[in-house]
């Protein structure tokens, strides 16, 4: 571990395994309407999933939480497995999470994998399904923000601008032959190439397996082995291979807005909420695509890179 300034302090997942598997109590499953009024303990724990947009909100959440009287310990957990009990069960108290997927995973948790999936397009109905999964595990839902991080898919600026396209919608009318790199369960997945052929009617030839956003999936794209790419809408790094994200003008991805999950019963007041609430408010997709480029590509440190923009934004 790197030697680390004054700041919320860094635990590690080992802890929470050991913790895990000591819990004990009723399942979660069989608990009742949640009654008891919000917690407001002054020490919280922020969890995060160990990639950089993750590190980078937990960063945000810790400053903005100590500016309001809080002390904090930053727990990198990098298994959704692990860390959404942990939350329940108050190991965890805050996290950030993404709407349609974490509405779409708790909901194959309570259903089991055949459910009809939770998420959706539609961000009003998918928060109103997560809201509901998760209230009866402990869990307060705060209000999404103007992030929103969720699979977007990119051309080359110069095929973009040869075939005038701005959006999946012009690529599907113009019928042309597309191979996409992507994961190899694009293949199956609705939002992927299903989705793509039903919702624009764009014409599939066949997937490139080099994964979600890589370097050589980019690459591909760059040199005109592909002519698509599936990736994020904070990718970092479109720009440096000359890549630029097409409009999902119909809406086939879901709703992946960036949430604050907190545990009630610990950090539910209005002290943390309204702290967080700041942050919501301010942070777009476009901000969190450049923060993210400041740490993976420019190199520099999660906390600093939170510290500066909290500052340009007159939240800390």
């Amino acid at each position: 571990m790197r030697a680390r300034r004054a700041g919320p302090r860094l635990l590690f997942g080992a802890l929470l395994l050991t913790a895990t598997a000591c819990a004990t109590g009723p399942a979660l499953e069989s608990r009742g309407t949640v009654t008891a009024p919000p917690g407001d303990s002054k020490q919280l724990t922020i969890g995060t999933a160990g990639f950089t947009e993750s590190d980078l909100l937990a960063q945000m959440y810790a400053l903005l939480l100590h500016r309001a009287g809080y002390r904090t310990d930053i727990l990198s957990v990098t298994n959704r497995e692990l860390y959404e009990p942990a939350l329940e069960s108050g190991q965890i108290d805050v996290v950030a999470e993404y709407a349609a997927t974490f509405a779409d995973w708790l909901n194959t948790k309570v259903k089991g994998s055949g459910a009809p999936p939770a998420g959706s397009p539609d961000l009003g109905a998918t928060m109103k399904s997560l809201r509901a999964l998760a209230a009866p595990r402990g869990l307060t839902v705060l209000k999404p923000g103007r992030a929103v991080d969720q699979n977007a898919y990119a051309v080359t600026t110069a095929y973009a601008a040869r075939h005038h396209l701005k959006t999946l919608s012009d690529l599907g009318a113009s019928k042309l032959p597309v191979r996409l790199a992507a994961g190899d369960e694009c293949v199956q997945r609705p939002y992927c190439e299903p989705g793509l052929k039903k919702t624009y009617g764009i014409h599939i030839t066949g997937i490139d397996p080099k994964g979600v956003g890589t370097t050589p999936a980019k690459q591909a794209v760059q040199n005109g082995q592909d002519q698509m790419v599936l990736t994020t809408t904070t990718d970092a790094t479109l720009g440096a291979f000359g890549l630029v994200i097409l409009q999902d003008d119909k809406h086939l991805q879901n709703a992946d807005a960036i949430v604050p999950v907190v545990n009630r019963s610990r950090a539910g007041s209005k002290g943390v909420t309204g702290a967080l609430d700041r942050l919501n408010a301010v942070l777009t997709t476009k901000d969190l695509a450049s923060l993210n480029e400041q740490v993976d590509s420019w190199r520099r440190l999660p906390e600093d890179v939170a510290r500066n923009y909290l500052k340009s934004k007159h939240l800390l």
